[in-house]
């Protein structure tokens, strides 16, 4: 169902790809959009070692929702910061790309737990992370996107 990479010898093995997955802080989520049109938004993530599921959060309203309801599936783009090696110009970027399935959550437990756990990606603030449960929680929609194929690339821009 799902191609193989063509440019094999480039490929990431799986744990370098969950790596990634991990410890980068945003990727581009596309979805189908309206009238078919491809529809990509850049967001910050999770990735869930307890499960192997990447979460989301957002609006509970908008064109991300409505692209989920009409379709579930959606593919997910991570890269990193890369490198150049010395007295080169061309950047070495390793990315993944996941396809899969995105559900709603719906448990207010669980979207605490998620918002919980994006929130400390990005500060150990336990204050801050109150104040947001306080005031955001109940206008915030979780994502869960259910990983089907998972390929990482080693490229260099050259």
């Amino acid at each position: 169902m799902f191609r193989t990479m063509r440019r094999f010898k480039q490929q990431l093995e799986n744990e370098e790809c969950i790596s990634i997955l991990k410890n980068e802080k945003r990727g581009v989520l596309s979805l189908i959009g309206d009238d078919g049109y491809p529809y990509g938004i850049p967001l910050s993530h999770m990735y869930s070692e307890k499960d192997g599921k990447i979460y989301f959060h957002g609006a509970k309203e908008g064109h991300k929702i409505d692209a989920i309801k009409n379709c579930d599936k959606a593919s997910f783009c991570v890269y990193d910061k890369g490198y150049t090696n010395p007295g080169e110009w061309a950047l070495n970027v390793k990315s993944v790309v996941v396809f899969g399935r995105v559900k709603l959550i719906d448990d207010i437990k669980r979207a605490e737990e998620i918002c919980s756990d994006l929130v400390r990606k990005f500060t150990s603030d336990e204050e801050y992370l109150k104040k947001e449960l306080a005031n955001a929680l109940s206008r915030v929609q979780c994502f869960e996107l259910e990983i089907e194929h998972m390929t990482g690339k080693r490229v260099k821009e050259e």
